[in-house]
C-alpha cells in the first residue's frame, strides 16, 4: 500500500475543494423536508456544482448516474436519486457528495432526520456524528490508523448499534479512493502509522441494528439486511503536525 504525502500546497488546494463542497451542502440542506424527492436534491446540487466551478466526484464514477447519493431510511450508502422517492416525516436521509476543483478531490456526508423521528432514530444520528468527531479526534501524527477505527466501533458497539464492515473510509487527494482503507472497525494501535500529511475521508456508517447489508439489484443501493434505520456522516481530515484539519466544514 502506497499512502501518499499531500505537501501543505496540495492540502491547501484540497481546502478549497473542502470548502465548495460545503457550500453544496449547505445550498441543499434546507430542501432536505418532508414533499421533496430525492432528485430535487440532485438537481440543487448539480446547479450548485456548476456555479462554483466544480465538477461532480461521483458522477460516471465507475458508472454512478449522480452527483449525489441519496440513502433513505434502511439505504446505508449509494442510494441513487429518484423523481419517485418522495421524503416523509420520520424518514432519516444520508446526502453523500464529492466535488473536484484543480484536480483535487473532497469527500463529505451528512445524514439528516425528516421532521420528527423516533428517538432511538435521533439517537442513531448523535452518535454517528458523535463517532466520527472521536475518530478525527485520534488524527494525530505519530498514531496508527487503528485509532481512528477504534474509536467510532467503541463508541457505537457501546450503544448497541452494528457497524458496517462491507464499506470503509479511504485516501482521497487526485482520485477519489486512495491508500489507506478507513474501517470503522478494529484495534487500537494497528496499522500503518498517521504521518503529517495524509488525508484521509473517514466516514462512519453505522446501523441501528445489525452491521451486515446487502446490495439491491441496481448494483448500487446497499440496505441493511435486517431493515434497521443506517447514518452516514463524513469529513475529508488532513493530519497535520499541529493536529487534524476537517477541510470540509
Amino acid at each position: 500500500m502506497a499512502i501518499m504525502i499531500k505537501t501543505s500546497q496540495e492540502i491547501e488546494k484540497m481546502r478549497i475543494s473542502g470548502k465548495a463542497l460545503r457550500k453544496v451542502h449547505s445550498a441543499i440542506a434546507p430542501h432536505v423536508v418532508a414533499g421533496a424527492s430525492t432528485m430535487d436534491l440532485e438537481e440543487i446540487a448539480i446547479a450548485k456544482i456548476a456555479e462554483l466551478g466544480a465538477i461532480p466526484a461521483f458522477k460516471g464514477y465507475h458508472g454512478y448516474p449522480a452527483a449525489l447519493c441519496t440513502s433513505v431510511n434502511d439505504e446505508v450508502v449509494h442510494g441513487i436519486p429518484n423523481v419517485k422517492r418522495i421524503l416523509k416525516d420520520g424518514d432519516i436521509l444520508s446526502i453523500d457528495c464529492g466535488v473536484i476543483i484543480d484536480g483535487f478531490y473532497a469527500d463529505a456526508a451528512v445524514t439528516y432526520p425528516i421532521g420528527h423521528v423516533a428517538p432511538r432514530t435521533a439517537r442513531l444520528l448523535e452518535i454517528t456524528q458523535l463517532s466520527l468527531e472521536k475518530a478525527i479526534e485520534q488524527c494525530q501524527v505519530g498514531g496508527r490508523l487503528g485509532d481512528i477505527s477504534a474509536a467510532v466501533q467503541q463508541l457505537c458497539e457501546a450503544e448497541g448499534f452494528g457497524v458496517v464492515r462491507e464499506f470503509v473510509g479511504h485516501g482521497i487527494g487526485r482520485a477519489m479512493h486512495e491508500d489507506p482503507q478507513v474501517p470503522n472497525f478494529g484495534p487500537a494501535g494497528k496499522g500503518p502509522g498517521l504521518k503529517a500529511g495524509m488525508v484521509l475521508a473517514i466516514e462512519p456508517m453505522i446501523n441501528a441494528g445489525r452491521p451486515e447489508v446487502r446490495v439491491l439489484k441496481d448494483g448500487w443501493t446497499a440496505i441493511t439486511v435486517d431493515g434497521s434505520y443506517s447514518a452516514h456522516f463524513e469529513h475529508t481530515v488532513a493530519i497535520t503536525k499541529d493536529g487534524p484539519q476537517v477541510l470540509t466544514l
